[in-house]
């Protein structure tokens, strides 16, 4: 495991990090045939950001209230970027691709799955006595699959679960500590055959999330049907998709206490902003900062691997031994 961090960690409520995981959403080109953004109505990021944010050609955004650095998934390496990878080097801050020799997933292999248990920002967090949480709940079905060795964790729980913390169940989305991938809730009494889950708007679900994150240093929530999205589907229902999480996003923001929390919303690799195919993209993924100290952090952020170091900088937790900057060049 990494060197244990040294921090001066405030109570949740006045210093906390959340991280909003969109998984495969990129920064594309301006033909609307090809690109679910540019007729999506997504009036809470542009409100935030301006017109026209999801183009990969702006550049660096610095508004009133956050930055939108476009941000590169590929990490130096040929190929297109997998979410195994990419997701374990937002955790880890390092180049997970690099040290493995390719970009991998969906889920890790050996190799990736043991940088990942030497330590990330969940062991880090808990290591300088923090409270940390992946507050996206699993159903009954999921840990029947991963007990049984037919399925595999992917690299947030993994994550999650090698720095000692147990994965949210049904019971924890019942009780409010939890919400879901797919916001409303909707989706675990049409598909998963749970009546008794509470059902809530896109704006209510973004609320809770920031409600929950005011309980932890450091939390994660991973939407996942992004990802899908990108890789099934018409542009319309992609269209569809993303106004589905402008007015989840619209209510995380709403209840976001700049003052004493740092929001980060960024992804792992592109995909769903170029519906011509249906496969990963080598595209720049959005990381979207929002908070009192947005303009500065931004500065920090060129690749997947500088998402932990922010982190670190914002809840004062150490650089640990391993991260990126002894893995590349200065830039």
């Amino acid at each position: 495991m990494a060197q244990s961090p040294v921090s001066n960690l405030q109570s949740p409520s006045t210093r906390h990090v959340h991280l909003f995981f969109m998984d495969g959403v990129g920064l594309g080109g301006p033909e609307p045939e090809v690109n679910p953004f540019v007729t999506a109505v997504l009036p809470h990021l542009t409100n935030l950001l301006g017109e026209n944010w999801y183009l990969r050609g702006n550049g660096r955004i610095i508004a009133n209230r956050a930055s939108l650095i476009p941000t590169d998934p590929n990490l130096d390496m040929p190929g297109r970027p997998q979410s195994a990878t990419g997701q374990a080097a937002i955790l880890t801050g390092r180049n997970v691709s690099q040290l493995v020799g390719e970009h991998y997933g969906p889920k890790p292999n050996t190799a990736v799955a043991d940088i990942i248990k030497q330590g990330t920002l969940f062991h880090e967090v808990g290591a300088a006595g923090g409270k940390a949480a992946l507050i996206t709940p699993y159903p009954r079905g999921y840990f029947d699959g991963i007990n049984s060795g037919k399925r595999l964790l992917s690299s947030v729980p993994l994550a999650a679960t090698s720095a000692g913390l147990s994965l949210m169940t049904a019971n924890d989305l019942r009780n409010g500590r939890a919400v879901s991938p797919g916001f409303t809730g909707e989706g675990w009494h049409k598909h998963l055959g749970y009546s008794d889950i509470p059902r809530m708007t896109l704006a209510e679900a973004g609320q809770h999330i920031a409600a929950i994150a005011q309980t932890h240093h450091f939390s994660f929530f991973e939407h996942w049907p992004s990802d899908r999205s990108g890789h099934r589907g018409s542009l319309e229902q992609a269209v569809s998709h993303l106004e589905m999480l402008d007015e989840a996003i619209g209510g995380l923001l709403e209840a976001w206490d700049d003052k004493h929390g740092l929001l980060i919303i960024t992804s792992d690799h592109g995909n769903i902003e170029n519906k011509s195919q249906r496969q990963h993209t080598r595209n720049p993924v959005p990381t979207i900062l929002v908070g009192n100290s947005h303009a500065e952090l931004a500065q920090q952020v060129h690749d997947l691997t500088d998402i932990a170091a922010v982190v670190r900088a914002y809840l004062n937790l150490n650089n640990p031994l391993g991260s990126s900057s002894d893995l590349r060049e200065d830039r």
